[in-house]
């Protein structure tokens, strides 16, 4: 780790050189004296790595703890799928340490607006913050914003029965709170030191899924026997293999794939729970499936398009409808049950496979250290996760 000692002492030389800190972060020493962070971090687009950097703040003007927050920031939207802003942006308050919640609010909506965020996601970040945050926050000195007073808001909105909102609003907080850090407005983010355990926990609602391969095994032969239109046979045929929500296979588009790469990369808009970008390694299995689907694609945009009109995808519910016709009850097994059943039976009978890995595919969030790097690095791993799932799912059907 850098000191500033360290730094001070760096001498320039005749070409510009770098020194190392950690998490990829560095300083570049000038031939002129002088001295610019810099971090550096690998993104995957179509699954294909890239290297990527970003200059940051002047030193000593950005400090060593400054620069840190820099690339923990960097790194927060790096791991869901979103490129850090191109130049780094101080803070445009004179006195950073008399700056409003609001001024660091707009500061950071602003720059995530510009940079990564679609139209509606703004939107909808602005409308929550006007209706919840600003209201009770927003004139307050953000060094003035204590614990209390971030734990009271959300306990109010609690009270008020909407659980889905108190995370939302939670996130929004505490993202500011960073921003502010990383902008040198305040030391500590106290949005950070909450427990989790001071709000209801919104109950989980388990879908109907085969918890056991012979269960499994079951439910596959009965997909079998399924007679619908071939847009639904095929999209049940797939449905166990890619690990996605019904309702991301049956939007698929023909355009989100590399067949070269064998690879999908969903955008992050077409995303249902995570709006972030998210790649689907193709197995042997599903990659021929695929092919053969696209000879026969009826010039539609879809890969799985409605049978009255091939400009729009058919309904996800009309995959557990077909299901329904063979015999599978909605207590034995649903198509949103699809992930729970894979997670549970990888985890059993595949332990050569990470948890983490699996966590990745499904596009869950990956806690501890590997949360805060790319998801994209775990997708040498998600191959062969993705091809080995494939053929327990074949073999299973044929023993």
């Amino acid at each position: 780790m850098l000191t500033d000692i360290q730094i001070k002492n760096a001498q320039p030389k005749e070409k510009p050189y770098a020194i190392a800190d950690y998490g990829n972060l560095s300083i570049i020493i000038y031939p002129s004296r002088a001295k610019i962070w810099q971090h550096r971090f690998s993104v995957y687009p179509n699954g294909k790595r890239k290297e990527r950097q970003r200059r940051g703040g002047y030193y000593p003007t950005m400090s060593i703890k400054e620069a840190r927050s820099w690339r923990d920031s960097n790194n927060e939207l790096i791991s869901q799928g979103l490129l850090p802003p191109l130049k780094y942006e101080k803070l445009k308050q004179v006195e950073t340490n008399k700056a409003s919640f609001k001024d660091i609010f707009d500061n950071w909506h602003h720059t995530m607006k510009k940079q990564t965020w679609s139209d509606d996601y703004s939107t909808d970040t602005q409308q929550r913050a006007d209706l919840y945050i600003l209201p009770k926050l927003g004139k307050l000195p953000v060094e003035s914003i204590t614990i209390h007073m971030v734990r009271e808001l959300l306990l109010e909105i609690q009270d008020t029965g909407k659980l889905d909102t108190v995370g939302k609003i939670k996130g929004i907080v505490t993202r500011v709170l960073g921003h502010a850090v990383s902008r040198g407005a305040i030391d500590i983010n106290v949005a950070l030191s909450l427990s989790p355990d001071l709000f209801i926990k919104k109950k989980e609602s388990h879908y109907a899924h085969a918890k056991t391969p012979q269960e499994l095994k079951e439910v596959l032969l009965k997909l079998q026997q399924v007679k619908s239109k071939q847009s639904v046979k095929t999209a049940l045929m797939l449905v166990p293999h890619l690990l996605l929500r019904p309702s991301e296979v049956v939007e698929l588009k023909w355009e989100y794939f590399d067949f070269d790469e064998r690879m999908i990369t969903i955008p992050a808009e077409a995303m249902k729970i995570k709006k972030k970008i998210h790649h689907v390694p193709l197995s042997n299995i599903t990659f021929e499936i695929f092919s053969n689907l696209q000879i026969n694609s009826l010039d539609s945009p879809y890969c799985f398009p409605s049978p009255t009109n091939k400009s729009k995808p058919i309904v996800a519910e009309s995959l557990n409808r077909a299901i329904r016709r063979v015999g599978i009850s909605k207590e034995q097994f649903t198509t949103h049950g699809n992930r729970h059943t894979a997670a549970t039976i990888i985890g059993n009978h595949l332990p050569h496979i990470r948890r983490d890995v699996v966590d990745a595919q499904l596009h869950h969030k990956i806690t501890g250290v590997s949360g805060i790097y790319n998801r994209a690095d775990f997708l040498e791993e998600r191959k062969t996760l993705m091809e080995d799932w494939s053929n327990y799912l074949d073999n299973l059907q044929e023993n």
